[in-house]
């Protein structure tokens, strides 16, 4: 009887030059247990002792006790702080939870991550004016222009055809950060990808063409008819005082091709001469430009108005691979933390606007790889924390949301404390845990997490990956197999070089001035409105 499950990459290398993506740490092979059966050779997780029918109940009264006295701030915010998961829909938010006790030893359902104990949550509706399943391009460009857009293109508006530069021309629209340096606040954005890649560069850069990252990137066209690349972008803002914090990766695309970087001694990407590094450095005065961790770490954030920070030659590391005394990169709480001391200074009369981005979650779901996809959600999680506990809730509204979700599922009734990233254990007729892992009707275990594209259809099986052909094996029997391994990648049903991004509402949660105006299922460009109007804009 033919099986609905195909072949499964375990570990695969993704096309990631082509994509722009970093493989570091997803290296081929299989993680074998010492165990004869994955079953007994998993961890599984307590549940709370406390849990009781009592707790049930005094938790619910408790719950409700606090939203009965929770009464609207209508205070004017003074500062706003954006956060956006890339690809973070709400799957990828329930499994970094439970993932984040399940590293702390317990069972993980009852956890809640730091922004998910915000008073106020609301939907997002993430499609694009020409796609039903967006990219962040245009869903970022939602978020900060005040209306939705196209696909693939930056700050412009839906009338603009991607990547012809002559009809994006006078189909620019103003960012929120654009106006919010006019009206002299201080301003910045802090990303784990490169600062030209589609979120960060929506804050700043105006483009039909999200790839145009550097001018060795812009179409002949693009040249002919004075398009500017979105790396020289970042320079050419001039709006107010300018940009206070620019942080992230993507070096090469500041440096000429005649010059070799700071950070790897490598040649730059730019055909134009420019180092646009210097150039930031003789555009502000009192500014630094840095390049890894130790010189962050020394930045003096009383007197330096202006930091551009660029800590990897094209995106920055996941967080799993980042950790360590070690590691030149600076985590993303502690770009957050920077970031928000020089806009505190810098701000301190008008108050600030910041963008902070953990863009590396979309990449690992790309490569099918929810291991790092949670942990970097984790890191998100601490990153807001740490803004949390720098600023004020009553003035300072503080959101945090996801541009699109990805395909990555959660099923397979596991019993309570399964690990997250394991083979299902499920119940038997008594609600109790059964002593080996469940069997699909192909006679093998399978995962509670998968995708529903990518990678994962074929590469295990042997057959051809780049159709998803497969082999005799089928999919891979995962009995003596660590799916809990940073390195193994989750089964795919449909056949593709990259997993994709899915196209359900994701969540918006929110906290401080005004939180309460995100309340239902918004379309996305909402974002902008409530942030304008908590500014008294």
């Amino acid at each position: 009887m033919p099986t609905l499950h195909s072949p499964r990459t375990l570990l695969s290398t993704l096309p990631f030059a082509r994509r722009g993506l970093s493989g570091a740490g997803l290296a081929m092979g299989l993680i074998l247990t010492t165990a004869t059966s994955v079953a007994t050779a998993q961890t599984f997780y307590p549940a709370p002792a406390e849990e009781s029918p009592e707790y049930w109940q005094a938790l619910g009264q408790a719950e409700l006790q606090r939203a009965l006295a929770r009464t609207p701030n209508t205070n004017r915010a003074k500062n706003v702080i954006l956060f956006v998961g890339d690809g973070m829909g709400i799957s990828t938010i329930t499994a970094a939870r439970i993932f984040d006790a399940q590293m702390q030893g317990s069972a993980g359902e009852e956890n809640l991550l730091t922004f998910e104990r915000f008073p106020y949550v609301g939907l997002s509706k993430t499609y694009n004016t020409n796609q039903q399943t967006a990219d962040s391009a245009g869903t970022m460009s939602a978020m900060m222009t005040g209306i939705k857009t196209r696909a693939g293109v930056i700050g412009v508006n839906q009338y603009a055809d991607r990547a012809d530069c002559q009809s994006s021309l006078g189909k620019e629209v103003p960012s929120l950060m654009q106006d919010a340096a006019e009206r002299g606040l201080a301003t910045g954005f802090v990303t784990t990808t490169r600062i030209t890649h589609a979120t960060p560069a929506a804050t700043y850069a105006h483009s039909p063409e999200r790839n145009w990252e550097s001018d060795a990137n812009l179409s002949e066209e693009a040249i002919a008819n004075g398009c500017q690349d979105i790396a020289a972008q970042l320079l050419s803002f001039d709006f107010g005082t300018g940009i206070n914090v620019a942080m992230g990766g993507g070096l090469a695309a500041f440096v000429p091709t005649s010059e070799t970087e700071s950070l790897t001694g490598q040649a730059g990407q730019r055909l134009d001469g420019r180092n646009l590094t210097r150039e930031w450095l003789q555009k502000y005065n009192d500014s630094a430009f840095i390049w890894n961790k130790d010189q962050l770490a020394a930045l003096d954030t009383t007197t330096t108005r202006h930091v551009l920070g660029l800590f990897s030659r094209s995106q920055m590391r996941y967080s799993h691979d980042r950790a360590g005394d070690d590691a030149s990169e600076p985590d993303l709480p502690t770009m957050t933390e920077t970031a928000i001391r020089v806009l505190q200074q810098q701000g301190q009369d008008e108050g600030f606007f910041l963008m902070v981005e953990a863009g590396r979650i979309d990449h690992a779901h790309h490569a099918g790889n929810a291991y790092r996809a949670l942990q970097d959600t984790r890191e998100l999680s601490a990153a807001v924390q740490k803004a949390m506990a720098m600023t004020n809730d009553s003035d300072t509204l503080i959101i945090v949301t996801a541009d699109h979700s990805h395909t990555l599922t959660m099923g397979g009734y596991a019993t309570r404390g399964n690990p997250i990233l394991g083979a299902v254990v499920g119940n038997d007729d008594h609600g109790h845990p059964h002593s080996g892992v469940s069997i699909a009707n192909d006679d093998m275990p399978y995962t509670t997490l998968g995708y529903r594209d990518g990678l994962g259809f074929a590469e295990a099986g042997g057959g051809d990956r780049r159709y998803g052909i497969p082999g005799a094996a089928g999919r891979a029997n995962l009995r003596e197999v660590d799916t809990t391994h940073p390195d193994f990648h989750q089964e795919a049903l449909v056949p593709l070089e990259s997993e994709g991004h899915a196209g359900e509402d994701v969540a918006i949660y929110a906290r401080g001035p005004w939180a309460h105006l995100i309340h239902s299922t918004h379309e996305q460009h909402y974002i902008y409105h409530v942030m304008r109007h908590a500014l008294g804009w």
